[in-house]
């Protein structure tokens, strides 16, 4: 006999944690791959891949990573998300964004897109 799945206490569904899937790729409500992408001369931006045609990519719902803190490398950000979102600076979200020089783009997991979305805009 095998483990049930989901167990009901007080009408609550619960789930088995082994039964949850980590890391599950951030997919847009128009089934975009979040990503984050790192610019030659333009900085790292967070967004949703539209389109990539050899370094020229296309993001939509995007915005500017200046500052971050609470990750090491971008690849960190892209697993995990940020830490520290009030220490920061992400600009505001833009509904398209083309960057003509990317020199690497690395795919974000659910839980990341939503901590760098949720870090609150900087402004000067």
């Amino acid at each position: 006999m095998s483990a049930p799945e989901t167990i009901s206490i007080d009408n609550v569904k619960y789930v088995r944690e082994d039964s949850i899937k980590r890391n599950q790729p951030a997919i847009s409500t128009d089934g975009l791959q979040a990503v984050i992408v790192r610019s030659q001369s333009a900085g790292v931006f967070a967004g949703y891949l539209k389109e990539q045609k050899e370094r020229v990519v296309t993001l939509h719902d995007c915005r500017r990573l200046w500052y971050w803190s609470g990750a090491f490398t971008l690849s960190e950000i892209a697993n995990d998300g940020v830490s520290k979102p009030k220490q920061c600076k992400f600009s505001c979200c833009v509904d398209t964004h083309i960057i003509l020089d990317a020199s690497e783009i690395i795919p974000m997991t659910q839980s990341a897109a939503e901590s760098v979305f949720g870090v609150p805009e900087y402004t000067a």
